[in-house]
This record gives C-alpha cells, structure tokens and sequence, in this order.
C-alpha cells in the first residue's frame, strides 16, 4: 500500500523537472563537445540527426534547418567534429540531446570562431548590404581571373567560358590561394586585374577544408573585393563551403565551374534568341507590309472614286448632259421660229406689192414716191408705173376723181 505522504508524478512531469534543470544550467546552455560523428542523417526536411561518440560514450544530436549556416561543410559518419550548442532533454522520449547551433571539423574550431567574428565584423560595417552589389554584365568580353595557375578550378573556368562563347578573352593572373602569403597575392591580383577594365572577375578556387580555405576568409581580401570597380563573382571550394568573400562580391557562385557559368552568356542561346527575334520581327514586317498594301488599296480605290480624273469625267459628262439640253432646246426654239417665221410669210404673202403685181395689179409713183390720190398727179407729170415684169414711163394727160366704194 501507498503511504499517503508520498508525492507520486506523472512520466511527464519528471521530464518536464529535469527538462527545466537542464535549461537553467549556464555551462549546458552553451557547450562545444567533440568527438566522432556516426548515425549522420539529412532529413528532406533539412534537419540533421547524428551522434556524437569517443571512447568513453555517445550522446545523440541534432541540428534544425535553421541553424544549418553554422555547417560549413557536408558531415559524414567519421568526421572529427566540434558541436556547439546547447543541451537539453526531449519531453516526450525523456532523452537528453545536444541541439547543435554551429559545427567545425576538430582542429579548425579557432578558425571557424575567428570567421564568425570578422564576418559579423564586416556585416556591420555594411560590406554584405545589397546596395553596394554591382550587376554582372549580361554579355563579357574580357573575364578576369584570380585563382592558381594549375588545378582544376582555372581549368573548368576557362573550358566552360570558352565552350559558351570561343570569342571570350580570359586574363588570369596566377596566385597562391593555400599558405603563407595566399593572402596577400589574392589581394595583389585583384588590385591588378580591377585596372586592366575587364567586364567581370572571378576570384576562387577549388574545395578545401577551413584551413585550405583561410586566404579567402581574410580581412584584406575581402577589402580588396569590396573595393574593386570591377564586378566580383566568387567561386571559392564547393557548394556546401562559404566564405568571407562570398558575402563581400557582387555574386557568389557554388563552384568554378558555375562562376564561369553565371559570368559568360552562352553564344548558341543569344544566337537562337537573335534567331527567335529576326523571325519575329520579319513575321510583324510581313504582317505590317500587308496591312500597308490593304491601306493602299483602299487608298487607290478611294482615289480612283474620289480623285480629280473621276471628277473632270463626271464634270465632262454633266456638261455634255447640259450642252445637248441646250442644243435640244436651242432647235426646239428655232423650230417654233421657223414655223412662226412660215406663218408670218404667208401672211406676209397676201401683203406683198410684188404678190399683188403677179396678179395684174400695179403700182405708180411719182419722184420715188407713190401716188396714192389723184391729187398727187398733174397734168402733164411724169409717172412711173410698176408691173410684175418691169417699170413704165408715162405722162399724166388727164386726172379724174372716183369714187370706189359707192361704185361697189
């Protein structure tokens, strides 16, 4: 039987107590454990699950998608590792775990420690802000090239670069990039390439470790990036490494390979684009020009209705029009005065004195004038009488008066 002084609790409420003891000691809110990485899994999720193990023990960790900046480079089961972190107990399986913020390969923990304070360092003197990022041209001629004579970096650079455009002049200036003195021949050779007024430079080299990696970590060298007139695309180790000069170009390539990728448009791509355009732009001239004929037609037939050879045509034919009315009716009236003018001749006929001689009649005058009464006439005058045929000449011997109409 259970005494009733005794405190039972829950399987949760003792983790929850140990979880809160775990999270107030100072020394496991921040811890670096070494040792040798087993049971390393990427999760999709971006998450990684691994142990940590020497001689004496294991312990399990895990580092959230959150926190993978602070991995500089892809762990493997075997690596000699640095975790630090904090450490604290999972509730629900009651387990403790160390959950990693930032992991170096032992050996290189004061280096990494030195890279993480110049690069907060240099953040807050703005060297990484946006506005300073130069944009790399779209089509180089004259690539620049700060890396080792020998190695597979130079190589790959100059094999993709010349690959996507043969016309492309590459100028390498050939510095150490490992060791003493790497350092400060990076430095001189992007101080040199910068006054040559290239398009773009390319400063890197092939992967290494942290140590490998150093010269492109230090202070100088990411001054000179900063500095360079010249747009900086950086291609430095593989994809999984990062360093100080990454933040500091204008662009940060994964690799060599894809520095020389990112800085020269491919000839073959721009050529088909030329292509693809030339089409385009002859199939909206060819729709253009016949639109343009379309116009044209319209404008001829609209001409041709409106233009001054239809209107001196329609003018020439409504004066053709006018004038035969005219003529039309110009014969018309001529006809009414020609059968008025017959109407008045034969009228006329009935008053002519020569009408009135063909018939047996005559006429007599006197000195040109006629004589219409005996009291124009005198014994003895002299008298000319018209006939149809001719004149008479005769002397009045004897003049009478007669009446006419009393005699009728």
């Amino acid at each position: 039987m259970r005494n009733k002084n005794q405190n039972v609790y829950t399987v949760g409420q003792v983790n929850s107590y140990i979880k809160n003891i775990f999270d107030q000691d100072y020394m496991l809110r921040r811890i670096y454990v070494s040792g040798e990485v087993s049971n390393c899994k990427y999760h999709p999720s971006g998450h990684i699950y691994f142990s940590l193990k020497d001689a004496e023990g294991t312990i399990s960790c895990v580092m959230f998608a959150g926190s993978r900046r602070g991995l500089a480079f892809p762990m493997r089961d075997g690596d000699n590792v640095i975790v630090g972190g904090s450490i604290s107990v999972y509730e629900r399986d009651g387990k403790y775990q160390i959950y990693a913020k930032e992991i170096t390969k032992e050996g290189a923990g004061l280096l990494y420690e030195k890279y993480l304070a110049l690069k907060a360092e240099l953040e807050e003197m703005g060297m990484f802000a946006p506005e300073y990022k130069q944009p790399i041209p779209a089509y180089v001629k004259k690539i620049g090239v700060v890396t080792a004579p020998t190695g597979a970096a130079v190589q790959d650079i100059k094999n993709i670069a010349l690959r996507r455009n043969p016309f492309v002049q590459i100028i390498l200036y050939p510095a150490l990039v490992q060791g003493e003195g790497a350092a400060d021949s990076i430095e001189e050779g992007i101080r040199r390439l910068d006054a040559l007024n290239l398009d773009v430079l390319i400063v890197g080299r092939g992967g290494g470790s942290i140590e490998d990696l150093w010269a492109f970590n230090e202070e100088k060298v990411a001054r000179a990036v900063f500095s360079c007139h010249t747009p900086v695309i950086s291609a430095v180790g593989h994809e999984t490494d990062t360093t100080i000069i990454d933040f500091v170009a204008d662009l940060r390539a994964p690799t060599p390979s894809a520095a020389a990728e990112l800085a020269v448009a491919d000839v073959r791509a721009v050529l088909n684009t030329l292509e693809n355009y030339k089409s385009r732009m002859n199939h909206a001239m060819a729709n253009q020009t016949q639109r343009a004929r379309s116009r044209l037609l319209q404008y001829e037939t609209k001409w041709k209705y409106l233009g001054p050879e239809n209107k001196i045509r329609d003018q020439r034919a409504r004066h053709a029009e006018l004038e035969r009315r005219y003529t039309d009716a110009m014969e018309e009236k001529l006809k009414e005065a020609r059968h008025r003018l017959a109407l008045y001749i034969q009228a006329m006929k009935g008053l002519s004195p020569l009408d009135k001689l063909n018939q047996g009649y005559s006429y007599v005058e006197k000195e040109g004038k006629a004589i219409t009464s005996v009291q124009d006439v005198k014994e003895g005058d002299l008298l000319e009488i018209c006939v149809s045929d001719g004149k008479i000449t005769a002397r009045a011997e004897k003049t009478s008066a007669v009446s006419w109409m009393e005699q009728s």
